[in-house]
């Protein structure tokens, strides 16, 4: 039988299969967090690398932005550095045991005019590709998710035809996040009503190509968007498909705002009926705020399950 993800440990965790953990979250009824960390900005500590730190303070999902799976590439792996033992290289699968929770990968839909040279040093192995999404299961990632960080002008067409094509190679193997709620200058975010294609058309289109999870800005965290153009939009996706599932993300650099504000956002988030609330890597050190992440956590899930969450997890 599987768990409510709130009442999961290290034992659960290392039994389930990412449709399980699908079903896991579901359970929870709309109380389940996800940090983000951004990789090659070093750590906030020595020796322990953000996931650990963000899984500390009460995460219970864990994704992982701008990390390649090309070996020539500045951001391959997730380096950590210890007092003595130098530099280490950790792959997803290493980052879920040192965390004990679900690790998933943020791939970068690129727009077919992309020029490339945004990738030197970094290589293409962070982009949404046919091979990247088959290394990102061979290493264990849980989930993938496909939007575009700020400035990589990726529009609605692009993330559609990477999630089309995520669908079609590990539909099943790994959950499937999709959706846009950042870099919307070219191209407004999923739910802004100035979006040039409908936000409900661009939900359709997500859900037929397999989308486990559909992304959505968090109400007051991103330019104009409120909660009830959020609140709308879930609930279309819920009534379409009980099994596709919703997440509100808190980014746009608000994540490393005060726990004040992390509260009234959290409390906003919870009203658009998401099932995920996720925070952003736009703390300090390419980390969500450890502070922020409890504050979310104990708006969102109170104050027993949030301790639960960081005090019992090994078992």
């Amino acid at each position: 039988m599987i768990k409510r993800i709130l009442s999961c440990s290290k034992s659960d965790f290392e039994k389930m299969t990412p449709m399980d953990l699908k079903l896991s979250i579901r359970l929870a009824e709309g109380r389940t967090i996800m940090a983000q960390s951004f990789n090659g900005m070093g750590g906030s500590l020595v020796g322990v690398t953000n996931p650990e730190l963000e899984a500390a303070f009460g995460a219970d999902i864990l994704l992982l932005n701008g990390y390649s799976f090309d070996e020539k590439s500045l951001l391959y792996g997730v380096k950590t550095f210890t007092v003595g033992e130098g530099i280490k290289i950790l792959h997803v699968g290493d980052i879920k045991k040192l965390v004990n929770r679900p690790v998933g990968v943020y791939l970068e839909c690129v727009p077919s005019d992309t020029d490339h040279s945004y990738f030197e040093g970094f290589g293409l192995g962070r982009v949404a590709s046919e091979e990247n999404f088959y290394r990102a299961v061979e290493e264990g990632a849980d989930f993938i998710i496909l939007g575009a960080n700020p400035s990589m002008n990726a529009k609605v067409d692009d993330i559609i035809a990477a999630t089309i094509l995520a669908g079609k190679t590990v539909k099943g193997k790994t959950m499937i996040f999709s959706g846009k709620w950042e870099d919307g200058v070219y191209e407004k975010v999923l739910g802004d009503p100035m979006a040039k294609k409908p936000a409900r058309e661009f939900i359709d289109a997500l859900m037929d190509a397999g989308a486990d999870v559909i992304d959505f800005p968090a109400p007051a965290s991103r330019q104009g968007i409120m909660v009830d153009m959020i609140r709308e939009l879930v609930e279309y996706v819920h009534h379409k498909d009980a099994d596709t599932m919703t997440m509100s993300f808190i980014d746009g650099s608000v994540e490393g705002a005060d726990v004040d504000t992390i509260r009234i956002l959290a409390l906003k988030s919870r009203e658009t009926g998401a099932d995920i609330h996720a925070l952003g890597d736009a703390g300090l050190s390419g980390c969500s705020l450890p502070e922020n992440i409890y504050q979310l956590s104990l708006s969102v899930k109170g104050r027993r399950l949030t301790w639960e969450r960081m005090a019992g997890n090994n078992r």
